[in-house]
């Protein structure tokens, strides 16, 4: 069992709201509903990105298929592929027979062709291409079936109950569902990888550019270009599903996640989602603590390479509160892992940042090291412990 030390207590004096709870309990829902949010919808969320406060729920842990709103899984793994070094953007990948013959929405890839990885990304992030989808699964794990795989593994290690995956695209398949909730959460983890709104902002964009098979993509999240802010994530569709879609905005530095299943029509689907928004901004604010990657707190390790070693969150850590609300005495609290298995990898967990209002804990915030932390040679320790011995004297 791992042992902990307190290392810090601030006090920040701040606006916010009576005490919230990592991913809170339910702030309403389709019973106590005056404003008709997402009322047509058969689940919907919405989410606050940086505490993961839940501002509005209906029927969120409800089992139903997510349609092309799989790929945001898909694309949270080719992501991480991309951040690990396994893909590079400017790689050229061949696409198989087997990719292309995936059916649905597409890029109309052939088998054969080359394209590169960062047009691959803009197919499946803007056209929601199938093709592109099983092009970079294959190149990631071999098969599709490797990769839906992984992506399973993922849910697991997001503690998601109620996600199972059967492909990377969402097409019908027995077995192959999600929820709101689970759909908002992974969507969340694929903003931490900030570059994806890079691509999914984008509303139309043209493959094979000035080529005889050019292709025009326009982007199936008209949001993107109609709601101010919006810059992503993914829509889906299927007779099953019906219309789907899992939308993001960031306005006065705070991002919301709003997610709607089962709407009988686009034009609905997008209604809800706007009003969800809209409800968003309305009604709440963030207080900044820290921002990504910022400096938390330091460590000096004996036994390290680097004597010092910065601490920091690997997202922006916020309060919430509701617009209007009387001021609240916000403490931040970090507890640090008492003993370090020497090597410690970059973005490898290393304590807690617990944000607390009195007693009330709103958030608590995984804390990692800024780069990999590696063990000090003989001949470092014996001139860190002669320099120690030295100022003794």
């Amino acid at each position: 069992m791992k042992k902990f030390i307190t290392i810090l207590t601030l006090m920040v004096l701040i606006t916010t709201t009576a005490p919230f709870s990592v991913f809170a309990e339910e702030k309403s829902d389709a019973e106590n509903n005056p404003l008709n949010l997402a009322e047509n919808a058969k689940s919907a969320i919405l989410l606050e990105q940086d505490t993961g406060e839940i501002l509005f729920n209906k029927n969120e842990q409800e089992k139903l298929p997510p349609a092309s709103m799989t790929k945001i899984m898909t694309l949270l793994l080719i992501m991480e592929a991309l951040e690990e070094g396994k893909l590079s953007k400017d790689e050229m990948v061949v696409v198989s027979e087997r990719a292309a013959s995936m059916g649905g929405s597409q890029i109309f890839l052939e088998a054969g062709e080359e394209m590169s990885v960062n047009d691959l990304l803009k197919g499946i992030a803007i056209a929601s291409g199938n093709d592109a989808s099983v092009v970079l699964a294959e190149k990631i794990s071999g098969s599709e079936e490797s990769f839906v795989d992984e992506m399973n593994k993922k849910v697991k290690e997001l503690n998601l109950e109620n996600t199972k995956f059967q492909n990377t695209t969402g097409l019908p398949a027995e077995d192959h569902y999600s929820t709101a909730y689970d759909m908002a959460i992974i969507a969340n983890e694929l903003l931490k990888y900030e570059t994806i709104t890079e691509y999914t902002s984008v509303y139309e964009d043209y493959l094979r550019k000035g080529q005889d098979n050019e292709f025009w993509l326009v982007n199936t999240n008209k949001l993107v270009r109609f709601y101010p802010d919006v810059d992503g994530l993914k829509t889906g569709y299927t007779n099953e599903a019906k219309y789907c879609l899992t939308a993001t905005a960031e306005r006065n530095d705070m991002r919301v996640i709003a997610v709607v299943m089962g709407a009988e029509s686009p034009k609905e689907r997008n209604s809800m989602v706007s009003g969800l928004l809209d409800y968003a901004f309305n009604n709440f604010a963030t207080d900044k603590l820290f921002d990504k990657h910022e400096k938390i707190t330091e460590v000096k390790l004996l036994k390290s390479k680097n004597r010092s070693i910065d601490i920091v969150s690997d997202h922006s850590v916020s309060t919430l509160h509701k617009k209007g609300e009387n001021e609240k005495d916000i403490r931040t609290e970090i507890v640090l892992d008492e003993t370090w298995d020497l090597p410690v990898q970059k973005g490898e967990q290393v304590g807690i940042l617990y944000v607390r209002d009195g007693e009330n804990i709103l958030s608590e915030v995984p804390l990692t090291v800024e780069e990999d932390v590696e063990k000090a040679s003989y001949f470092t320790l014996l001139k860190r412990t002669l320099q120690e011995m030295a100022k003794t004297r």
